[in-house]
């Protein structure tokens, strides 16, 4: 699609009259990026607002989850594989970053895969790689585990962080705290997990929602799809990233997914335990399960002062809205990690013009 058929329908979304305001919860920090990115959000229409869910992995990541893992690599010495968004984000007392300067063994990779190389290559060297992700994520660390083990590469492990984001959406609504009218729903989840699971929210909710792509044009027809279904009270989920998202999903890789992980509870940000929203290594793969291998008892987990990240997640304020934004909280300075991640719905204010 050419950039005058991208403005005849940013025109047409515009130019929308709604017949009351709408909230309307994007539950993907890729989109929370790209609604700003693209500038979608500067031709929203009167009336409509788009509040952030819990769709950053990163941000979602509770802070004693962090502090296991600095823990585990200062008392058992082993070298911390992740992925770069993790590196600057605070824990309880400190972060990756300020470990590494004291002398913590870190490396950056890109993929699971690559943190199994490089314990293939060092095998002197214990590499526990933190597994940290939704849906989208699992498959490709699924297979890195079962790698491992058709390689019998035993100093590699993983520090089991995966969450689910149906239960964390069903969780948000069944607490009620905030009145969210509809859901622009996440395109890679969705292309693993497909359609199905987000119909509860229409079901038994009556929150209507629509799978979105992440171009301008998948955006736009996406929320205006949404804004219809809710003013016509039309209780559904649709696809409209169908060229990507099929209603099964990719049952292959929740095949992988669920053959090395099973489903536990899990501590999110901001919203507490959430039954069955995390994944853990089965027992068939203990071995490379680095809660088990590497005891350790962090001490207690505690937030910083101001930071309201948790609200955030839950989409009780916007990122202007914590007295902290802009100002103690940047991205080189940043106290909480939605200003950390690429994908945190800080960092898109801020680097977008929220400020």
């Amino acid at each position: 699609m050419n950039n005058d058929n991208i403005r005849e329908l940013a025109d047409a979304f515009r130019s929308l009259r709604l017949k009351r305001d709408l909230r309307i919860m994007e539950v993907c920090g890729t989109h929370t990026t790209e609604f700003f990115r693209t500038g979608v959000r500067d031709v929203f229409p009167e009336g409509l607002a788009l509040i952030d869910g819990p769709g950053c992995p990163v941000c979602v990541t509770p802070n004693d989850y962090l502090d296991r893992a600095i823990e585990i690599a200062r008392v058992h010495g082993v070298t911390v594989a992740t992925f770069g968004d993790m590196v600057k984000v605070p824990s309880s007392y400190s972060s990756l970053a300020a470990e590494k300067a004291q002398g913590l063994h870190l490396e950056v990779v890109y993929s699971p895969l690559d943190a199994l190389e490089f314990a293939a290559a060092n095998p002197g060297i214990e590499v526990m790689f933190l597994s940290v992700g939704f849906e989208t994520t699992a498959p490709t660390e699924a297979v890195a585990v079962q790698r491992a083990r058709e390689r019998n590469i035993g100093n590699f492990s993983i520090l089991c962080g995966n969450k689910l984001t149906p239960p964390a959406v069903k969780a948000l609504l069944d607490a009620g705290e905030t009145r969210i009218d509809g859901f622009i729903l996440p395109g890679h989840v969705s292309a693993i997990i497909g359609v199905e699971p987000w119909r509860f929210a229409a079901d038994s909710y009556g929150k209507p929602g629509v799978v979105a792509g992440f171009e301008a044009y998948d955006l736009i027809t996406a929320t205006t799809t949404l804004v219809r279904l809710i003013e016509a009270k039309r209780y559904v989920v649709e696809n409209g990233y169908a060229r990507v998202v099929r209603d099964r999903g990719n049952p292959k890789a929740r095949e992988i997914m669920y053959t090395v992980f099973e489903e536990r509870d899990a501590h999110w940000r901001g919203i507490g335990i959430i039954p069955d929203s995390g994944l853990a290594l089965r027992d068939a793969y203990a071995d490379f399960d680095a809660w088990l291998r590497f005891p350790v008892e962090p001490p207690p987990a505690r937030e910083h002062p101001g930071c309201r990240c948790g609200d955030l997640l839950r989409g009780l304020i916007l990122p202007t809205d914590c007295g902290l934004f802009g100002t103690a909280c940047t991205p080189e300075n940043a106290v909480g990690p939605c200003m950390v991640s690429s994908e945190g719905p800080c960092s898109a204010y801020y680097k977008y013009g929220g400020l």
